[in-house]
């Protein structure tokens, strides 16, 4: 067989245990995936499991998400019924394990392309709906983005030694005055005419998030990249990396962030006018 009838093979076996829940999200079962890729037993894929999963937190995902330990009832004879553990693999969790396999396996190869390639197939579909949403829309979905990525950012960052609220305060400031040219938190509100108690991240238009978007996501990553210790680091790492976000904003020829338009509504009120849309439908 040639090698591209064996890629369309496997992929097509791969397609084959993809499986769909009542409300429409795709899954894999490990125990079915562990026999397409070769595993003589179920136990000995199982450290496979693990290495993903590690790999998973120390990506900063949410593991929960992406492994579902579960049980499923299967018949063993004479009707008779017993719980069997397994567990429910993402796309993700799956792009995980084939990642820890062994490249000289035909399976595993096409196992590694196979994911790869419906990642980045869901990466353009997600793009192409997000270029189809309008501003608010597009700064409602980035702001819920960034606060779902401050969470990973926070963790690293107490991983790294920042521990106190004051402490992740002061470690905030520095990635803001990276980004701003020398701004801090205080600063940006006063530049943007917001009272203390509204969030700089509501009053930002999409571009403005974008930047602090991807301010956030690197410095997590370089934090546990390299393995960042101590405070007076960490909040170095921050300040960096915002001013190399920032520098590239430059040379694209962007805008500065502090000088980006504050929008004439915040994203709570969108969020406010979204609940009452919702409620008004059948």
């Amino acid at each position: 067989m040639s090698g591209k009838s064996v890629a369309h093979v496997h992929h097509a076996t791969f397609e084959g245990i993809r499986c769909v829940d009542d409300i429409g999200n795709e899954f894999w079962r490990a125990r079915a995936l562990a026999k397409v890729l070769d595993y003589s037993e179920y136990r000995h894929f199982l450290p496979v499991i693990e290495r993903a999963r590690e790999a998973s937190r120390n990506s900063g995902h949410e593991v929960e998400d992406h492994f579902e330990d579960v049980l499923e009832m299967v018949e063993i004879g004479s009707r008779a019924r017993r719980a069997l553990r397994d567990v429910r693999l993402s796309r993700y969790a799956c792009y995980l394990i084939v990642q820890n396999g062994d490249p000289s396996k035909p399976v595993i190869a096409n196992g590694q392309t196979y994911f790869a390639m419906q990642t980045r197939r869901q990466e353009l579909s997600e793009a192409t709906r997000f270029a189809q949403l309008n501003e608010d829309e597009k700064r409602l979905a980035i702001r819920n983005e960034l606060a779902a990525h401050n969470k990973y950012l926070a963790a690293a960052a107490k991983s790294s030694g920042v521990e106190t609220p004051l402490d992740y305060a002061i470690f905030q400031d520095h990635g803001y005055k990276g980004l701003y040219g020398g701004l801090g938190n205080k600063d940006i509100h006063a530049r943007k005419g917001l009272t203390k108690s509204q969030k700089i991240l509501d009053h930002m238009g999409s571009t403005e998030l974008a930047a602090n978007l991807f301010r956030a996501t690197q410095t997590e990553e370089k934090l546990r990249r390299d393995c960042v210790q101590g405070k007076v680091q960490a909040n170095t790492t921050h300040y960096e990396v915002g001013r190399k976000v920032r520098l590239t904003i430059r040379e694209l020829g962007g805008t500065m962030p502090e000088n980006l338009p504050k929008p004439d509504t915040s994203i709570k009120q969108i969020e406010s006018v979204r609940r009452r849309l919702d409620k008004g439908k059948p």
